[in-house]
């Protein structure tokens, strides 16, 4: 039986693929960031809105092809009977996408002393560029969670798919890698993380973070999955550090992760 693995040549070439396009995106919202006027932001914003739209989908266009055909090749590579035709999730509409960016930008506009957040008593450029960060954040995951949704819905409708695994980024947080230790365990929205972190929201299929850089693995009939070496250390921090604290779990792995492993979680250093 074919063995495949949450850091499989495939998967690792689709990561390769998404980061080479978040370097694009993010240029083009650098390039965008000029349509601002700081001395008429409420002219100018909801063009960058409109810009930075277009952007988006644009952008999960491609990531969505990049999917599908990944999906496809490690089909292929499964030498999985039958024909399947892999369909390209939709990009995010645009409600979504405005609402991420209105997000992104709140702290942009003036308040009065008595009801302003503290950031919101920033100077503007330091709060400009906040918001310009948290939009990269944003656009980030409005662009690939579609990629992701392609490969999801494809192992949800293939017969011969039995399952997805999610694949975390060496440095990823200590959520993303509590998911991945799990294995092939996802098919299901509940499963893939959606009832397990409130804070991970998103489109109420799977969940993901502002620049999250995780990854689906499809595994077929005849294969049999098998975690890499960094997430089956991942799994017996968990199972040493955190299971059987119920409601405490994230934090306790969290901690371990911090103190054990090799791989450093965001922030901490």
């Amino acid at each position: 039986m074919a063995t495949i693995s949450d850091s499989s040549p495939g998967a690792a070439r689709w990561r390769a693929a998404q980061r080479g396009l978040t370097r694009l995106l993010l240029r083009d919202l650098r390039s965008a960031r000029r349509v601002i006027d700081p001395s008429r932001l409420q002219a100018t914003v909801p063009l960058w809105i409109d810009t930075v739209a277009a952007i988006v989908a644009q952008y999960a266009e491609v990531a969505s092809s990049l999917a599908a055909d990944f999906y496809d090749a490690q089909r292929a590579d499964a030498d999985a009977s039958g024909m399947f035709t892999t369909s390209m999730a939709d990009s995010p509409p645009g409600e979504q996408v405005e609402a991420s960016l209105r997000w992104a930008t709140k702290d942009v506009w003036q308040r009065d002393s008595e009801v302003a957040t503290p950031a919101q008593t920033l100077p503007l450029d330091v709060r400009l560029d906040a918001a310009m960060a948290k939009t990269d954040g944003a656009v980030q995951k409005l662009v690939a969670d579609p990629g992701r949704e392609t490969v999801r819905a494809a192992v949800r409708q293939d017969r011969e798919a039995v399952g997805y695994a999610r694949a975390a980024a060496l440095g990823g947080c200590s959520f993303c890698k509590l998911m991945a230790s799990r294995g092939m365990v996802y098919k299901t929205a509940e499963t893939a993380g959606r009832d397990a972190n409130e804070r991970f929201t998103g489109d109420g299929t799977a969940k993901y973070h502002d620049s999250c850089s995780c990854v689906i693995v499809p595994v077929f009939r005849g294969q049999q999955f098998k975690l890499s070496p960094h997430a089956a250390e991942w799994d017996r921090l968990y199972r040493e550090y955190a299971q059987g604290h119920p409601g405490d779990q994230l934090r306790l792995f969290r901690r371990a992760l911090a103190e054990h492993d090799a791989h450093p979680l965001p922030g901490s250093n």
